[in-house]
C-alpha cells in the first residue's frame, strides 16, 4: 500500500534528501519541476502559450523553475509574479533571477492595484501561487486574482497542489481556491484529493515520482494508506486443484423485499461470481420464481411472508452472511436482522436497508459479531454515525466506528475508504462514474460476502472486494462506456478482472 503522509512529513523526506543524497534544495526544485515539465510536454502536444501565475514561495519557485524549461524548449511564455502573495523565498528569488537572465520581458510583477490581464482561450494556466505550505486563509486580494482565473474558463495545472487548499486538512472557501483541471503532484499523493468535496479543486492529479530519500519515506508514519493492485494480487489464492464446491464455502445472503427481487438476484450473483461455492439466499415468497429464473446457481430459502422477510434464519450452516439489499425497513425485517445478530458469532457484511435498522435501532450495534463490515454510502452512514462539517471529521467518526464494533467500515464512493479496527484508513482507486448506478452496491455486498465465504479474512474480503469491484467498472467503462453501464456490467466483467489479477 502506499502511505499518504503530512505535508510535514514530505517536508522532512525533501530535506533527508538534501542531506542524505546529497543535493541543494535547488537542485531538487529543478528535479521537480522538469517533472512537470515532462508530463506537459507529453499531454499537451500542440504548441500551447503557457501563462503563470506565481507567488514568492517555494511554490512559485517550481513554478519558475518550469516555465524557464518550457521556454528553453521553444513555448511561450509569460509569468505575473503576484507580489502581495507573501514574502519572497531563497529559491524563489534564484528562480525569479535565473529566468530574467533569459527571458526578462516575460515577467510581470504585479501589485493589487492592476487588472488581472486577458487571456487567450488556447493559453494554459499554470497556478504556482500556493503550494503547501500554506496553513491560513488567504488574503482577499489573492483571492480576486484566484476568482479571476479560475473565471478564465482556461484549462488550469496546479504545481504541487491546488493554491488555496491544505494538504491535510482544509478550512479555506473553496471559492477562494484555484479550481484545477489537472494538478501535478510531487511523491505521493495528499490526503486532501481522496474526498469529494474538494474535487472541483484538484481536478485529476497525477503523482510525479521526484526521488525523495526512500528510507525517510518508509519510517515516516501514518494510518493513512493508498491501495495499488501488487496489495490485492498477493492476496488472492489459486483455486484448490482438487477443491470442490463445499471448500470454497457456503453464503447466506438476506435480501429483497416487494418490488426490490433485483437487489437480491444483484448481491446473490456477485457472490457467486466472486468464487463462493455454495450461495443461498433468503428472500420473501414473491421473489422465489424471478431469483430461481434469473440465477439457477443460487439456493433459495422462501419467507413464508410474500413481501418481505420475516421468519428467522438458522444460520449454523453457513460460513459468512451477508444482510441488507433491499429488504427495507418493516419490524418484522427489522426482528429477523436482531435475532440473526444475536445467534450468529461469525463476521457479517451490512448493507443498504440492514444499515438503516441498525441506526433506528443503535443498541444493536453492541452485539455485532467481531470482524463484520458495513458498506454505507454517504447518506446511510449519516444515519449510522452522525453528520460533519467537513470530510476529515467524517473519517475521524468512520474510525471511530470502526474501533469502537471492532468492524470494517466501507464508505463507499470515489475513492471508497475502509476503516478498519487497528485505526487506519485505506483508500480505494478502482471505480468510476459510470458505477454510480442502481445495484452497484448490492453487487458488492455480494462480491464481498462471496470472498468471507471462501475463508479470507475480513479485512482481506473488503479490500479485495472493493478493488475487483471497482475494476470490474473500470473495464466495463472502457468498452461500454461510462454513460451507459448498469450494475450488472459490473458482474460481467468481474472474470476479466480477475483475469488481470492473477
Amino acid at each position: 500500500m502506499i502511505k499518504i503522509i503530512s505535508a510535514n512529513q514530505i517536508r522532512e523526506a525533501e530535506q533527508a534528501t538534501i542531506i542524505n543524497e546529497p543535493i541543494t534544495s535547488l537542485h531538487l526544485m529543478e528535479r521537480a519541476a522538469k517533472s512537470c515539465c515532462n508530463w506537459i510536454l507529453d499531454f499537451f502536444s500542440t504548441g500551447s502559450d503557457y501563462v503563470f501565475f506565481c507567488g514568492k514561495g517555494n511554490n512559485a519557485g517550481d513554478g519558475l523553475a518550469l516555465a524557464r524549461m518550457l521556454f528553453e524548449k521553444g513555448k511561450n511564455i509569460q509569468v505575473y509574479i503576484l507580489d502581495f502573495a507573501g514574502n519572497p523565498t531563497d529559491n524563489f528569488i534564484a528562480n525569479l533571477n535565473h529566468l530574467k537572465k533569459i527571458a526578462p520581458a516575460l515577467i510581470f510583477e504585479v501589485d493589487e492595484a492592476q487588472d488581472f490581464p486577458t487571456l487567450k482561450p488556447s493559453s494554459i494556466v499554470i497556478d504556482a501561487i500556493y503550494g503547501t505550505g500554506l496553513n491560513k486563509s488567504i488574503t482577499t486580494h489573492v483571492a480576486h486574482w484566484i476568482k479571476n482565473i479560475n473565471k478564465s474558463g482556461n484549462i488550469i495545472v496546479a504545481i504541487d497542489i491546488p493554491s488555496g487548499l491544505f494538504a491535510d486538512e482544509n478550512t479555506v472557501n473553496l471559492d477562494d481556491a484555484i479550481h484545477a483541471n489537472f494538478t501535478l503532484t510531487f511523491q505521493l499523493p495528499k490526503r486532501t484529493f481522496f474526498y469529494p468535496e474538494y474535487a472541483k479543486a484538484t481536478g485529476i492529479w497525477e503523482v510525479l515520482d521526484i526521488s525523495l530519500d526512500r528510507s525517510s519515506l518508509e519510517s515516516a508514519e501514518s494510518k493513512c494508506f493508498y491501495l495499488c493492485d501488487a496489495d490485492v494480487r498477493e492476496m488472492i489464492r489459486p483455486k484448490a486443484l482438487f477443491g470442490h464446491k463445499g471448500q470454497f464455502g457456503h453464503a447466506l445472503i438476506l435480501a429483497g423485499s416487494y418490488g426490490k427481487a433485483g437487489a437480491a438476484i444483484l448481491a446473490a450473483k456477485g457472490c457467486i461470481r466472486s468464487g463462493s461455492g455454495l450461495v443461498t439466499v433468503a428472500v420473501p415468497e414473491t421473489i422465489v420464481n424471478p431469483l430461481q429464473s434469473s440465477l439457477p446457481e443460487a439456493m433459495v430459502i422462501p419467507d413464508t411472508e410474500k413481501n418481505y422477510l420475516s421468519t428467522a434464519i438458522n444460520a449454523g450452516n453457513y460460513t459468512a452472511i451477508g444482510v441488507g439489499p433491499g429488504i427495507g425497513i418493516a419490524k418484522e425485517t427489522g426482528n429477523v436482522l436482531k435475532r440473526l445478530i444475536q445467534d450468529v458469532d461469525l463476521p457479517m457484511v451490512f448493507d443498504a436497508d440492514a444499515i438503516n435498522l441498525l441506526a433506528e435501532n443503535p443498541t444493536w450495534l453492541s452485539f455485532i459479531p467481531k470482524g463484520s463490515i458495513f458498506t454505507p454510502h454517504l447518506g446511510e452512514f449519516k444515519r449510522l454515525a452522525g453528520n460533519f462539517p467537513n470530510p476529515f471529521d467524517r473519517s475521524n467518526a468512520q474510525i471511530a466506528f470502526a474501533k469502537k464494533y471492532n468492524c470494517y467500515v466501507l464508505l463507499k464512493g470515489k475513492y471508497s475508504a475502509i476503516a478498519c479496527p487497528d485505526g487506519s484508513l485505506i483508500f480505494n482507486p478502482t471505480g468510476n462514474p459510470g458505477m454510480a448506478t442502481a445495484g452497484s452496491g448490492d453487487t458488492l455486498t455480494g462480491i464481498i460476502t462471496g470472498f468471507l465465504a471462501q475463508g479470507y479474512s475480513p479485512f482481506q474480503s473488503v479490500i479485495i472486494g472493493v478493488y475487483i469491484h471497482g475494476l470490474a467498472g473500470d473495464l466495463a467503462a472502457d468498452l461500454l462506456s461510462e454513460h451507459a453501464m448498469i450494475a450488472s456490467d459490473i458482474i460481467d466483467f468481474l472474470p476479466a478482472a480477475f483475469k488481470v489479477l492473477s
